[in-house]
């Protein structure tokens, strides 16, 4: 009997069934044409990679963090944050209340991100400035210090870090620390272990085992988050580890940008850590008082926002955000990000932008740490170009802040990079700053880092051989599975 027949009816069998369920599951256009290619051009390994990296998890809710398990207290404290935020709004500057849109759509998702009040925030640009500031907070910790990071290097600055937390749990305060387990794989081997022994609690994000290796990898736990006894928080671009910190004997020089907060901001933050907190580590940490600081007196005059997003979250939130924040912009925008594979929406909101008349400015980094990211990426310059967009190669090193200015007054700060996983598959967050002041900062650093970039010139772009067009535009297809 000639068994080849049958054996390639039921391949095709196979995979018409896999690209059903690819059109079935997958909501992004682009996106489910790229694994409909894979899945019917590379046979077998196109429906494997589908399997291990593209189903739908927030469509699923495979990981839902749900920290308030009573409904009706959850609606009479979304209630209470709205009014809360609505008085936060009505007391700031005219300038600022022209993104009430923005601030609306962040209070309008499923956990109410508040608009607070009395806020003091310091731009800290590279570990540099970061550092120092994260140990003199950590020395002074008193009842406890929550830490989340997606890397932690076991190195001067990680040990220099774990040493303060040995040295803090000694002295009674409480440690909690979540780590990576993709980003952070050299501390579960030797710092985690001497965190757990000395009564710190670590536990990974999510433990990477061989039998769920690929999703495990995809869905990484992407924020940088430090809170000491509700007074003090930090978050931003920058990881721990020695390379953020530019020292001589450092081969690549690293720019990023960091932000400690001091205020009622912190109270969103701290909320996201519990529910990530009682995810990972299997515990019911309820949201008591003792892990909120109610200062007599605000420390500051900021409102902020935070805006954070992931598998657990009903709708791209992030995404959201940047949309109505480019779509609110009247002047100028100016963006900072390592990874620059916007999207469609995306896209196309900066040229509207830019062809409406704002000022539109990006800042990406001249070579990334991906070819292929990086190829991609540059398969959107041709679009931006001719729109009147202005595009910067930051050639002293390696850029990686993830920031945006509008106005002169809206301020963000994250840990979102413009691309498909920070928006859909890593969990995420960004801090908005409604304020002039802080606005002017963040747009001084962006003028400040353009001495180090070099602009691409529109006429030698198009120039540029046939060969190294056609390799990012293959790569562009892909680019929704990057």
């Amino acid at each position: 009997m000639n068994w080849l027949p049958l054996l390639e009816t039921v391949y095709l069998l196979l995979v018409l069934l896999v690209c059903l369920r690819i059109v079935h599951d997958t909501q992004n256009t682009p996106k489910t044409i790229a694994y409909l290619l894979l899945t019917i051009f590379v046979p077998i390994a196109g429906a494997l990679f589908y399997f291990s990296f593209g189903i739908n998890y927030r469509k699923r809710r495979m990981y839902s963090k749900k920290l308030i398990q009573n409904e009706v207290f959850a609606e009479r404290l979304r209630s209470r944050l709205l009014d809360t935020s609505l008085e936060n709004w009505e007391q700031a500057s005219k300038e600022v209340r022209y993104n009430k849109e923005l601030t609306r759509l962040l209070l309008n998702d499923s956990i109410t991100s508040p608009i607070t009040s009395g806020n003091r925030v310091t731009i800290l640009k590279n570990g540099e400035e970061k550092f120092p500031e994260v140990f003199a907070a950590l020395e002074a910790a008193e009842r406890f210090i929550h830490l989340e990071y997606y890397i932690y290097e076991d190195d001067q600055i990680g040990n220099r870090i774990k040493e303060i937390l040995i040295k803090k749990a000694g002295e009674g305060v409480k440690i909690r620390f979540i780590y990576d387990d993709f980003g952070s794989r050299r501390v579960r081997r030797r710092i985690a272990p001497q965190l757990r022994a000395a009564g710190v609690e670590a536990y990974p994000f999510h433990t990477v085992r061989i039998w769920a290796l690929a999703n495990r990898l995809n869905y990484r736990n992407h924020r940088k988050l430090i809170i000491v006894d509700g007074k003090v928080a930090f978050t931003g671009g920058i990881n721990i580890g020695d390379r953020y910190c530019n020292r001589p004997e450092d081969p690549l020089y690293w720019r990023d940008t960091h932000l400690k907060l001091e205020g009622d901001g912190i109270f969103f933050l701290q909320y996201l850590f519990m529910c990530d907190w009682n995810f990972c580590s299997g515990q019911t940490l309820v949201p008591e008082p003792a892990y909120f600081n109610y200062p007599q007196k605000a420390p500051g005059d900021k409102l902020v926002q935070i805006a954070a997003s992931g598998p657990d979250s009903p709708t791209p939130l992030i995404l959201y955000s940047l949309l109505q924040i480019i779509n609110l912009a009247r002047r100028e925008i100016l963006i900072t990000t390592p990874y620059f594979i916007p999207g469609e929406s995306l896209l196309h909101a900066l040229i509207v932008a830019s062809l409406s008349g704002v000022s539109v400015k990006l800042i990406v980094p001249d070579t990334s740490d991906s070819r292929w990211v990086n190829a991609a990426a540059r398969s959107n310059y041709t679009d931006l170009l001719e729109a009147g967009i202005e595009v910067y190669l930051y050639r002293r090193g390696f850029v990686h802040a993830k920031t945006i200015v509008t106005d002169a007054n809206v301020s963000v700060i994250g840990t979102a990079n413009m691309d498909h996983r920070s928006f859909d598959l890593n969990f995420e967050v960004n801090t908005l700053i409604y304020d002039e002041e802080t606005a002017n900062e963040l747009r001084m650093l962006f003028y400040e880092d353009l001495n180090d970039c070099t602009r691409i010139d529109p006429v030698k772009w198009e120039q540029r051989p046939v060969y190294k067009q056609l390799f990012e535009k293959v790569a562009r297809l892909l680019s929704p599975l990057m």
